[in-house]
């Protein structure tokens, strides 16, 4: 067999190593004049106002949560088809998620159907949006931009308005997601990216979180470090030290070190050149898979930017189905993955809210079918062929392998 290509690597340069160097040699390893460089740039990329680092994208959605106010017996739409992390940061909270199935063919929360549940199973109480059945207040809506493809911001936007709820995106695939001329992050809603070591930009571990909004920049901030109100960099940066803190909430441990910040520096600078390389491999991944027997390719919404983080394609039961399909990859050497095992199939989810497997259609049929293909910036154009050649010998009956 050839050798093994990985379903995805990140790429590192001279440069990221150059600037954690430096950052070793300063002195300084902690949250400090690295993380400050990060967040400013970042958000000039994004165009918000703030940008605050923290050490992963889940804790990036823990505090957005709280930020918003989420507390113990709210409740949170959002998606079954998603990671983890959406819905468990609701229950750090001790709040609850309120599932909503996805589109068929985008796997993203479908705006009609979050707007069909607040109509539907929900009332206006004393001003708040208010589950029916439990008599629990919902709060907010946590929309998905999964595989890097943008929800329908406009139409679920104007749900969330009509409703009075808010809105936080979860953006951990979506960067540089465009929607409408604007890139995710941008558009004044509580927003948070992932740069775990597989995403399309990373830190290693990390995630960051964009506002335009001033004091709930200052409670993430805050919360972040402990609930101290001044973090160390702001206390020691000038010759004379302002020594004095307090703290005034109990926060969390979620800060991320100036190592870490320091690679990102220079993987922000890449960020353009690593989607146009993984916009190339999806457009030549969809040529050459058009017309395929049994397989069918990701699309690109119109009026938006894909980031391409993952390749997700259908693959039809008569083809021998998914699993039949991994086995051949990995029968040829090639790593593939699932995104995502719907939340709903999961023991913890599954128990605790009584759901069963057709609940959310949609999410059942996408995991049924979906494998994530390699797309990242370090394959060369052979590991590109040599995917598309074993995706075309498998869905052409071809068993002989390579």
């Amino acid at each position: 067999m050839r050798n093994f290509l990985p379903f995805a690597l990140p790429d590192i340069g001279e440069e990221e190593i150059g600037e954690v160097v430096d950052t070793l040699r300063s002195g300084w390893l902690s949250s400090g004049p690295k993380v400050a460089a990060f967040e400013r740039d970042f958000a000039g990329y994004i165009g918000s106002k703030h940008a605050l680092a923290v050490n992963s994208g889940t804790a990036a959605l823990h505090l957005a949560l709280d930020a918003t106010g989420i507390q113990g017996g709210d409740l949170v739409i959002t998606t079954p088809y998603t990671f983890t992390a959406t819905a468990e940061v609701v229950r750090y909270l001790g709040a609850d998620p309120l599932f909503v199935d996805v589109d068929s063919a985008t796997y993203l929360i479908e705006p009609k159907r979050i707007e069909d549940l607040c109509r539907r199973d929900c009332e206006r109480k004393d001003g708040r949006l208010v589950h029916r059945a439990t008599g629990r207040p919902v709060r907010a809506v946590l929309p998905v931009h999964v595989a890097g493809s943008p929800c329908d911001m406009d139409a679920i936007q104007a749900i969330a308005d009509s409703f009075g709820i808010a809105v936080i995106e979860d953006a951990a695939h979506a960067l540089p997601t465009a929607y409408k001329n604007r890139r995710i992050g941008s558009g004044g809603n509580l927003c948070i990216f992932s740069f775990y070591a597989t995403k399309p930009l990373t830190t290693g571990e990390g995630g960051m979180i964009t506002t335009d909004d001033d004091a709930t920049a200052q409670r993430i901030k805050m919360m972040r470090l402990h609930g101290i109100t001044r973090d160390v960099w702001d206390r020691y940066q000038s010759e004379t030290p302002k020594w004095f803190y307090e703290v005034a909430a109990p926060g969390f441990k979620y800060n991320m070190p100036d190592v870490a910040a320091a690679i990102g520096i220079q993987q922000l600078k890449k960020a353009d050149r690593f989607y146009q390389r993984r916009q190339a491999i999806a457009q030549r991944y969809t040529k050459a898979f058009h017309g395929l027997e049994g397989l069918t390719c990701p699309t690109e919404p119109p009026e938006t930017s894909h980031a391409w983080h993952l390749y997700i394609v259908g693959i039809a039961a008569a083809k021998g189905g998914r699993d039949h399909f991994i086995g051949e990859m990995a029968r040829r050497g090639i790593g593939t993955s699932v995104h995502f095992i719907p939340l709903h199939l999961h023991p913890y989810y599954r128990d605790r809210y009584g759901f069963r497997p057709e609940d959310f259609p949609n999410a059942l049929q996408a995991y049924r079918a979906a494998v994530s293909l390699p797309i990242y910036t370090k394959m060369t154009d052979g590991d590109i062929e040599r995917v598309i050649d074993a995706v075309r010998a498998i869905c052409e009956g071809d068993r002989a392998g390579t």
